[in-house]
């Protein structure tokens, strides 16, 4: 590992990586804000359709993540040429992205046939059953969109033009914020769809996030540079590539949704569990809008990261990622003061007093949970800029084996086996605070390793 700088060099470093991460933390906040507006929204009109929107997003989550990461994963194939000044191949990289986006989406549509029974047998109650099916229905029709957007901005990513980024997530919000107020509660004389409504509104923003982004892929300049128009065509051998690398990248995030689906279902069966799965439910969500500008600069760091490994100078892609490391804890820390100091601020995002018993638990529960979000989004500053880094290089066999591995025996499990202890729900969110230190602390000694170092996704022996 290259030396520590001299404080005086920090900033003109973090400057450089804050330049292409800072659009990226934007268009991220502008993703988990969509997010964010769905559960408000959904908060408002019932609390049980909030905690059922939760338990069906870590469900969906699962498969979305496996074809969202690996639609993205075309970053590092663009970072990494543009790096090696071999540009001419980058459009065959970004098409089979597309083809991948494209096949993935439509297969979404066959989860359709097994909503009803797998929610039945998840066994939450019979109200929160009809809603999660109802959810889960409609947000099978984001998922080509969701993948297309991800496909577009990992190119524009790869490239290091971060800002047209925002452009496309801030179509996505504005259009899913509107279609929300109109399809959830019924305004302007659109009809009152709940929480279906939610899902639909999502599907129907993505898709002009997903039209815009691919008017500007397409643009003629994007020929003369990459070829985007003449490499069309189906490349199996570059697809094969992209697969070996893209797809245990989507398995990170996947196994990780799955880890997270069991644990929220395991919520709805503690004492209490519809108030369980709503707290968490809140948590979660306050997470996600935390940790998500450290998943833009973690995004900066894989871009980086990845074009100065296409110049072969792996000691610049050491100290980027340390860079990453750095800033996000910085920006997580003070995050994390707040959630101790003024949980009420993010609780009154949620607050539904229709049923005034309901809600007093869940905001018990909550203000609780986000002590420990605190911990848990501390650390996963670090692991996003560590594990996002080794992608960038290749090693993405590593990091979805520890994904796959490492959540079951650490929090997962222990949270089964106590979930019917009195205080069950706290116990299972600082088993997630240890699983982060874990996992954390093997990515780092891997990183340390050095073995990406020599890894490249673009190479002859790739």
């Amino acid at each position: 590992m290259a030396s520590s700088p001299h404080p005086s060099e920090f900033w003109p470093r973090w400057k450089t990586l804050l330049a292409v991460a800072w659009p990226l933390i934007v268009a991220n906040s502008f993703w988990n804000i969509q997010l964010t507006i769905d559960r408000v929204f959904l908060g408002n009109y019932s609390t049980e359709a909030l905690g059922a929107a939760m338990a069906v997003m870590g469900v969906f989550w699962v498969p979305m993540a496996l074809l969202q990461g690996t639609a993205n994963y075309v970053m590092t194939f663009v970072a990494q040429y543009f790096g090696a000044k071999e540009s001419d191949k980058i459009g065959a990289a970004v098409w089979q992205s597309l083809y991948v986006s494209l096949f993935g989406g439509l297969t979404f549509f066959l989860l359709i046939l097994f909503s009803g029974p797998f929610f039945a047998s998840v066994g939450h109650s019979p109200q929160v059953q009809a809603l999660e099916v109802e959810y889960f229905n409609s947000l099978t029709f984001t998922a080509l969109p969701t993948a297309l957007v991800a496909a577009v901005s990992g190119f524009f990513t790869g490239l290091g033009r971060t800002r047209t980024v925002i452009g496309i997530n801030l179509i996505g919000m504005l259009l899913n914020a509107l279609l929300d107020w109109l399809l959830i509660f019924g305004n302007w004389g659109f009809p009152q769809l709940g929480i279906a409504g939610a899902g639909y509104a999502t599907a129907i923003a993505t898709y002009g996030a997903a039209i815009y982004g691919l008017i500007l892929l397409f643009r003629s300049q994007h020929e003369r540079d990459f070829q985007m128009f003449s490499a069309w065509r189906l490349n199996l051998d570059l697809l094969k590539r992209f697969l070996k690398y893209g797809f245990p990248s989507g398995l990170q995030w996947a196994f990780e949704g799955l880890a997270f689906t069991v644990f929220l279902i395991i919520m709805g069966h503690m004492r209490d569990g519809d108030a369980a799965l709503a707290a968490s439910s809140i948590g979660v969500t306050v997470m996600m809008l935390s940790v998500l500008p450290t998943m833009g600069v973690a995004q900066a760091v894989m871009t980086l990261s990845g074009q100065h490994l296409g110049e072969k100078k792996p000691d610049e892609a050491a100290r980027v990622t340390w860079d990453g490391v750095q800033i996000s804890c910085i920006y997580m820390l003070v995050m994390a003061v707040s959630f101790f100091a003024i949980p009420e601020f993010y609780l009154n995002w949620f607050k539904n007093e229709q049923n005034q018993a309901l809600w007093s638990q869940v905001s018990v529960f909550a203000a609780q949970i986000l002590k420990l979000v605190a911990i848990f989004t501390t650390l996963d500053s670090i692991y996003l800029n560590v594990s996002f880094a080794l992608k960038g290089a290749g090693d993405t066999r590593f990091v979805s084996a520890l994904a796959l591995v490492l959540p079951w025996p650490t929090f997962v499990l222990p949270t089964y086996l106590t979930r019917a202890h009195e205080h069950a729900l706290i116990l299972s969110w600082a088993y997630v605070a240890i699983y982060s230190l874990v996992i954390c602390s093997v990515l780092i000694w891997r990183f340390r390793q050095g073995r990406w170092r020599s890894m490249s996704v673009i190479g002859p022996n790739a």
